[in-house]
């Protein structure tokens, strides 16, 4: 199949599987015209890769799942660690966007939200921005 085939088989633009090839993430074949020939085989790859983003993997990370994607005596345990450490990740995340969150509620509660110019949610990212 070629790449528009391609993309609409995994809802992948068609410039974004491009990249996963110049980044070697995937090697189609290509056909006597030149043109990429997807096999069901690529198509399952990229169904891997855009999955595996949407959950948050890197790229890096992603050719690791690929690898023991194709490789069939992985052990199970292999990936697991990936998951785990994704999810360490995550949860590392969601404490620094729940701190954020919570200076912000607090710099809101200190401002009167008027007319007034006077305002120290702009005070304190002043404050912050210059030391």
């Amino acid at each position: 199949m070629n790449i528009g085939q391609a993309s609409d088989a995994t809802g992948l633009p068609a410039k974004t599987i491009r990249y996963y090839e110049d980044i070697s993430l995937i090697k189609p074949a290509r056909a006597t015209n030149g043109y990429r020939d997807y096999d069901g085989k690529d198509v399952r790859r990229l169904a891997l890769i855009q999955r595996s983003r949407s959950l948050g993997f890197t790229i890096e990370e992603c050719r690791s799942l690929l690898s023991l994607y194709e490789n069939k005596d992985r052990a199970s345990s292999d990936v697991k660690e990936l998951a785990l450490e994704r999810i360490s990740e995550i949860d590392r995340k969601l404490k620094e966007l729940k701190s954020l969150r919570n200076t912000l509620e607090i710099l809101a509660d200190h401002c009167h939200g008027d007319d007034r110019p006077d305002c120290p949610i702009i005070d304190e990212i002043a404050k912050g921005a210059f030391g």
